[in-house]
């Protein structure tokens, strides 16, 4: 298990998060694009405490674009389970977990797309580390993962564009931005649904935001 916050001295909270990512054939699977890798990562009080990842086969080809992108070729989504079965045993992992994901809007349609393929349907909400961390960290150059990974010196794989290494970062992110607002407003704990708050605030308006947490904590 691995600590992004070892020299954090205010408590974090212990609610399990799974974090996800998506290497996908394209955009949205509207227009027919299918995932091709996930990875999940699980984090409770700070740090990492389970992952699952796994290429996957949907039947669809790999275009030379996404295959110098992401490093997945053909072959390895041939020789990889199937669609079906890598999504019935992520989503068996993940369970009621509550879910983050950077760009969540992304990988909300993608974890929608494919789990219904297998007639199967999400419970929880997703929190979107990217919009949280345009309210938290404003002064950011941008707030790709990388960027933010970079600005704010997380672990960094150097691998980027595989489903494990970005849900890594982004977990690393998450329990950074959850230490920020801990220490930034004098919060014991922070929740998903504080950061589904956050999201969907205004970010001039943050600190009322936070005020309003502040009293239901």
């Amino acid at each position: 298990m691995t600590s992004t916050c070892e020299n954090q001295t205010v408590p974090l909270n212990m609610e399990t998060l799974a974090v996800i990512d998506f290497e996908t054939t394209g955009l949205s699977p509207a227009m027919g694009a299918r995932a091709t890798e996930i990875a999940v990562v699980l984090i409770r009080g700070g740090v990492i405490v389970d992952r699952y990842q796994s290429l996957m086969n949907a039947g669809v080809y790999v275009s030379g674009f996404i295959e110098q992108l992401t490093g997945i070729s053909n072959a390895m989504v041939r020789n990889a389970p199937s669609a079906a079965e890598v999504m019935a045993a992520a989503a068996d992992f993940i369970g009621d977990t509550p879910m983050v994901a950077h760009n969540a809007s992304f990988d909300r349609k993608f974890w929608d797309a494919e789990l219904g393929r297998i007639q199967r349907r999400r419970s929880q909400n997703f929190a979107c580390s990217m919009k949280v961390a345009r309210r938290l960290f404003p002064e950011s150059p941008n707030h790709k993962l990388g960027t933010l990974v970079q600005y704010l010196g997380l672990p960094d794989s150097g691998v980027h564009h595989r489903a494990m290494a970005d849900a890594e970062m982004t977990a690393y992110l998450v329990v950074r931005m959850q230490a920020e607002l801990m220490q930034r407003f004098g919060l014991n704990h922070v929740l998903h649904k504080h950061l589904c708050t956050i999201q969907s605030a205004s970010s001039v308006k943050l600190e009322a935001t936070m005020k309003r947490l502040q009293k239901a904590i």
